[in-house]
């Protein structure tokens, strides 16, 4: 798995009813694009967004996001 900053995890539940979430990367701590990952849940119910160390799992994918592309 490898990703850049700016890009998106997509973690897909494994149970019946569990949702989708989605976290953006802030930063990218391993060798060549390598996990761990500091990270943004796009569903954080804080009034300040948090970050997070995140470990992903078999049930994670990382979509690509364009250089100069953003969420507005």
């Amino acid at each position: 798995m490898k990703a850049e900053a700016g890009d998106k995890i997509v973690i897909h539940g494994h149970e019946v009813g569990r949702k989708v979430r989605t976290a953006t990367i802030v930063e990218v701590h391993g060798e060549d694009g390598a996990p761990p990952y500091l990270v943004r849940w796009d569903d954080d119910p804080h009034d300040k967004p948090t970050e997070h160390l995140f470990f992903p799992g078999p049930d994670a994918d990382i979509e690509h996001i364009p250089a100069g592309a953003s969420d507005a």
